[in-house]
């Protein structure tokens, strides 16, 4: 899906707005005391009325207002019909997004008219607090939409991570539900659609290609499997059910039908999945073969046309700052050094004799450490994961007030993208509650998801990290839809790596293995920020960036390849972890110092919570007027 879409949008209505009025009393003469304190002058009675109208007349304003991103965004959600299965709405459920160009330069239409809009019909000095945060911010969206459609063709539409034909499958099985037979019949008329919205793709992929913008050569190979999986098994061979036949049947199958409407329903996806959807994917490997035979294996952002300048944007919209590549990197080489100091200290803690090389070695091969390899090693690790979540939730409001109501439950990442895909991702909640939060593990090497990181994922993607963060501002009450369902890649993931930490100060790790497993989550974020920078400002190959990460981190080799290739099709992106989570202690710890004792921790995860993603500049501002408010 394009990434446009917090586009346009807009949001949820309910704002009450109370007022405090108040007034001097004149007190005049003696003998009319009694009387000023029980009546109020002429003056008072002017002054309460005309404060009242100001305050009524804000208050329309700001109902005004969450009227018109309501509007805003229901038209943008509209328009996209996979954005609306998203939502949980029943709407266009047979259709696809539509990729193309011409659209995408229709929707920036609209972005340019409702940006006009709204500051012709709205002030933000006439808007109360949190409405002129709203504005602020949609604003900021709208203008960072336009600047950044300059870059359309740079995007990668097939590759390995975030490719169209991956997020095929996906979208059908955590988000196309099957409640009536009228659903079961938008299912298929998906799959009968697949042919041209990946045909549409695969254009927009030519047109980069004329455009000198190309992955580089290993990213092929990656799409090429994957696509290659998802037209595999029943009923394309002999094998067992495909993927998506498979969860069109477990859905139908839950809707008790009469036999011959339920095999009237396979018949029907079945040519589907022969003729449209096997046909859209057949192209895109026939087109991902031509351009592997012409592809470059250089591998940074700085081969794009205008490519140092794409880099610095993409920098600049994942961390929400004006931080260069050369300061990112160095911030990454200090930080590393300072991880293995305290990694050192654990090593001696543990009595092992050696260099921390050794160490590293040790805690790839030596067997304790991982689970069977087996299909039982692999539940035991998702049972362990699920009691690690369950044990935090127990905790929570001992750091938190506010807790997500979505339930979290944990998955192993399927077949067909586990080969290619991170090791540990999270889906958020349906908003109606239909569906909850996933915690993804990618158990495809399980020699690759040591016990000793299990903690540090399963707060990350889980509690108190995504789903907590993420659930919680779709949950939030008065705010608009663009800003609960809005995304800020160092707020969010900045609060995943600081969800890693805070459970060490709540007596968590205390295994030292552990604790060695949470600071090798850390030290893979702040090597990120030196390979990113290195890859796409310094030109580093791809074999450079993953031997600085074989020598500097415990991860196994395989793991270091996987993210390379992450980070070269995704440039910036990487940074915005460690930059969040510093900015995010930064202010913690400046407001501890400000307030001494009356400091509270669950205050303060409300404040970082509670306004929905944000620019980290935003969030320093909540943070300072929070404790500005507490003096």
């Amino acid at each position: 899906m394009h990434k446009f879409l917090s586009i346009s949008l807009t949001a949820l209505i309910i704002s009450s707005c109370g007022f405090i009025g108040s007034g001097d009393t004149d007190t005049g003469e003696n003998s009319t005391v009694e009387q000023a304190a029980t009546l109020p002058s002429a003056s008072t009675d002017s002054r309460i009325e005309a404060q009242t109208e100001k305050l009524t007349a804000r208050s329309d304003i700001n109902k005004r207002l969450d009227a018109w991103f309501e509007e805003k965004f229901m038209e943008g959600a509209r328009r996209n019909p996979q954005v609306l299965a998203q939502l949980g709405i029943k709407e266009r459920m047979g259709e696809w997004n539509d990729p193309s160009r011409a659209f995408a330069l229709e929707q920036l239409d609209f972005v340019r008219e409702d940006l006009k809009e709204l500051k012709a019909n709205f002030s933000a000095d006439e808007l109360d607090e949190d409405h002129r945060l709203s504005y602020e911010l949609y604003v900021q969206t709208a203008e960072n939409t336009l600047e950044g459609a300059k870059w359309w063709y740079h995007n990668y539409p097939f590759n390995q991570m975030f490719g169209t034909h991956s997020s095929i499958p996906p979208f059908l099985i955590n988000q196309h539900r099957i409640e009536t037979i009228e659903d079961a019949h938008a299912y298929i008329e998906r799959l009968n659609g697949v042919e041209d919205y990946l045909g549409t793709v695969v254009e927009n992929s030519k047109a980069s290609m004329e455009k000198g913008i190309m992955p580089p050569k290993f990213v092929y190979a990656h799409v090429i499997q994957s696509s290659k999986n998802i037209i595999s098994g029943a009923p394309f061979d002999d094998g067992d059910y495909s993927i998506v036949m498979n969860d069109f049947r477990k859905k139908v199958e839950e809707l008790n039908l009469p036999d011959a409407e339920r095999e009237e329903l396979y018949k029907e996806a079945i040519s589907a999945l022969l003729t449209s959807f096997k046909s859209g994917y057949d192209n895109v490997i026939t087109e991902m073969q031509r351009q592997q035979d012409l592809a470059s294996t250089d591998d940074g952002a700085w081969k794009l046309p205008d490519g140092d300048d794409y880099y610095a944007y993409r920098l600049k919209l994942m961390t929400t700052t004006d931080m260069s590549a050369k300061a990112i990197h160095e911030l990454g080489l200090s930080e590393v050094t300072r991880i293995h100091g305290e990694m050192r200290e654990i090593m001696r803690s543990v009595d092992f004799e050696g260099d921390l090389q050794d160490f590293f070695e040790f805690l790839k091969t030596d067997p304790q450490f991982t689970y069977e390899d087996s299909d039982q090693g692999r539940q035991d690790y998702l049972t362990e994961a699920e009691r690690m979540i369950n044990v935090m939730k127990g905790r929570l409001d001992e750091v938190f007030l506010t807790k997500p109501k979505a339930d979290l439950v944990v998955k192993r990442v399927e077949a067909f993208r586990e080969r290619s895909g991170s090791k540990a991702f999270y889906n958020r909640p349906a908003p109606d509650g239909s569906r909850p939060g996933i915690y993804y593990a990618n158990l495809y090497k399980i020699e690759d998801m040591p016990k000793y990181q299990m903690e540090a994922l399963a707060y990350h993607e889980g509690i108190p990290g995504h789903h907590m963060q993420l659930s919680i501002s779709q949950e939030l009450k008065g705010i608009p839809k663009f800003r609960q369902f809005g995304f800020y890649t160092a707020y969010s993931e900045g609060w995943g790596l600081y969800s890693e930490y805070l459970p060490k100060e709540m007596g968590f790790y205390s295994d030292p293995y552990s604790d060695f497993g949470r600071l090798a989550m850390e030290l893979w974020r702040a090597a990120r920020l030196v390979v990113d920078t290195g890859l796409h400002d310094k030109k580093w190959t791809r074999e450079d960036a993953i031997d600085y990460l074989v020598e500097n981190t415990p991860n196994p080799r395989t793991d270091c390849v996987k993210a390379i290739e992450r980070y070269i099709v995704m440039p910036g992106q990487a940074t915005a972890y460690k930059i969040g989570m510093l900015k995010i202690l930064e202010l913690r710890e400046n407001a501890k110092e400000r307030l001494g004792e009356d400091f509270d921790i669950r205050e303060y995860h409300d404040v970082i919570l509670n306004k929905g993603p944000v620019p980290l500049n935003v969030m320093e501002r909540h943070v300072d007027e929070w404790a500005q408010s507490k003096n």
